[in-house]
């Protein structure tokens, strides 16, 4: 096996990361060796990595993959990828692509797995769960517990729902802050992506996510009252008519007690009824 580079190595050579920039680079090597594996049973021939940083990671999945796509939004760390994996890019089994990962072109991957910046994890997470690729990620702790959360967990909301639209979501793995240089002030997790279809139909993706996004954001009412309250962000025309199509035991309920399933019947009749404008 090829001796793996020294993440603390690494960063001397490289520099130390900014947290001002959300830089928070994994110097545990434990846990690095640890991360590809939750991909195993993956196709790695083309891995997606977001925020690079040093390339302690890098340096890992380039054991297992055929080929690595770094997106490095940094200038200066992109450079150093391209000078410390030199032999790597010459040999065509890495490519370090500098820019923003919510604004360039996307590879044609076959899963992605990456220590994300916090910063944007929720926006660079939502660019990816729609290529139905599968993915290990690392976030802020209570992200990842609210991507994985079921129905009447304290923790279940929109962001629940939402993930779970597109794929089983796994929390795998705590990491402590004192696993990253500079420390982050809250721990973070790794989350395994699967994609999946989900168990219901939707007609209009678009529609359902404004619905359930609607919705949350009366978590603590009714969903009678819920519906009501939220026309401006559902773009419903006729909330009330919405109301007398729903069967009078779930609109007593809370969107948080709603499984996904509920929320695609919900705004089916939604769409049918309320005038979707």
């Amino acid at each position: 096996m090829t001796e793996r580079r020294d993440p603390d190595a690494l960063i001397r050579r490289a520099g130390r990361g900014n947290p001002d920039f959300d830089q928070h680079f994994l110097v545990d090597d434990r846990v690095l060796d640890r991360i590809p594996t939750y991909a195993e049973s993956f196709d790695r021939s083309h891995v997606l990595e977001i925020g690079a940083g040093p390339g302690a990671l890098t340096d890992r999945l380039l054991a297992v993959a055929e080929r690595v796509t770094v997106v490095e939004r940094d200038p200066d760390f992109a450079s150093f990828l391209r000078e410390e994996f030199a032999d790597a890019v010459a040999d065509g089994a890495l490519t370090v692509v500098e820019g923003d990962a919510l604004e360039v072109a996307l590879p044609d991957y076959t899963c992605s797995v990456s220590n994300l910046p916090y910063s944007a994890s929720s926006e660079i997470a939502f660019r990816l769960l729609p290529e139905s690729k599968p993915a290990v990620l690392m976030f802020q702790r209570e992200f990842a517990e609210r991507m994985a959360a079921s129905v009447d967990d304290d923790a279940y909301g929109r962001l629940s729902v939402t993930a779970q639209h597109y794929a089983d979501i796994e929390v795998v793995e705590t990491v402590p802050k004192e696993a990253f240089d500079p420390q982050p002030r809250v721990a973070s997790a790794l989350v395994r992506v699967t994609p999946r279809d989900p168990a219901y139909e939707v007609e209009d993706e678009a529609f359902f996510l404004d619905f359930v996004k609607a919705l949350f954001t009366q978590r603590r009412k009714n969903v009678r009252n819920a519906i009501r309250n939220t026309a401006h962000i559902s773009h419903l025309g006729d909330p009330e008519a919405v109301v007398e199509a729903v069967d009078e035991d779930l609109l007593r309920k809370r969107p948080g007690n709603l499984a996904p399933e509920t929320f695609a019947e919900l705004a089916a009749l939604a769409a049918a009824h309320g005038e979707p404008m």
